[in-house]
């Protein structure tokens, strides 16, 4: 393999949304190959990033701290995630706090808002809410007008919408959620990462604690929210009517998409698909929804 070779397959691998076992092996293994070969810690950060995605979490650690080891401002900030959330089995907030705060240092705003989360939680530092609600309030201006889907404007208008219902400010908190979905929408439209699937179920759960559920109106992530308890769903895509059933189980409740079941709403959402393309990457051509 020469470095040529080696970026085409990472290349082709980013245009192919059909990869098979062989091609996910062979884009790691060029990754690697990028990886000794170059020292670049972009293509270390890739590799760690692919990982994480994928629930290899020991193997984003490797590949994180060597990204880290040089510099790299989104290394150090997925370090404070892996220590954050306990993802190789330990948490860590000594340790999260250190990744994040240095991040935030370097004008991370993800990190920022992680910072404002151990703030308000009191991990490792000293519960304080004032605080926490301050950073928040600071990092809105630098996301509010944001244009490309990694970046966190969903996090941020969330949590900010959090804020303004608890001052009992609902319309506003209302609209920050509206455009938080249909930007989160977007950018899972594009790739179903599990961490944008979990903002995307709390939101909606949110938004129906201020806002009276509409069965005229349902769009597919309100399935979070109907799916809570059993429930029928038909909708349409490309003429043809699909249909959707929540059931109580033994161990909670499973969905049945047409003639495919799955464990249960999350698992639904994150491997449902429509003529071989992930559901959530269809949601724009969905209509026609109706709840029985």
């Amino acid at each position: 393999m020469t470095i040529t070779e080696a970026k085409k397959i990472c290349l082709d691998h980013h245009r192919n949304t059909e990869r098979s076992a062989d091609d996910e092996f062979m884009y790691t293994e060029a990754l690697k190959y990028l990886v000794e070969e170059t020292k670049s810690p972009s293509y270390m950060l890739e590799l760690g990033g692919y990982y994480y995605g994928n629930r290899y979490f020991d193997l984003a650690l490797k590949y994180y701290e060597l990204a880290a080891e040089y510099n790299n401002v989104d290394a150090i900030s997925a370090l404070g995630y892996i220590w954050y959330y306990g993802r190789t089995g330990e948490k860590n907030y000594e340790k999260a706090f250190y990744y994040f705060d240095k991040a935030r240092g370097m004008g991370d705003t993800v990190a920022a808002y992680k910072v404002a989360d151990m703030y308000k939680n009191g991990f490792f530092v000293e519960k304080d809410y004032e605080k926490y609600k301050s950073i928040i309030e600071e990092l809105y201006p630098a996301v509010r007008k944001a244009s490309m889907l990694w970046e966190p404007l969903p996090e941020v208008f969330t949590r900010l919408a959090a804020i303004r219902a608890e001052e009992g400010r609902t319309d506003e908190a209302l609209d920050l959620y509206d455009r938080a979905r249909d930007f989160l929408s977007q950018r899972i439209r594009c790739g179903s990462f599990f961490g944008d699937l979990s903002i995307m179920k709390w939101m909606i759960e949110s938004i129906y604690k201020l806002r009276e559920f509409d069965p005229d109106a349902v769009g597919l992530y309100d399935l979070y929210y109907i799916f809570r308890s059993p429930a029928k769903v038909s909708f349409f895509f490309e003429d043809r009517m699909h249909e959707a059933e929540a059931s109580e189980e033994e161990d909670g409740i499973a969905v049945r998409f047409d003639d495919k079941w799955y464990r249960n709403v999350d698992d639904f959402f994150a491997k449902a698909k429509l003529n071989g393309e992930s559901l959530t990457m269809r949601y724009e051509e969905l209509y026609g929804f109706e709840v029985k």
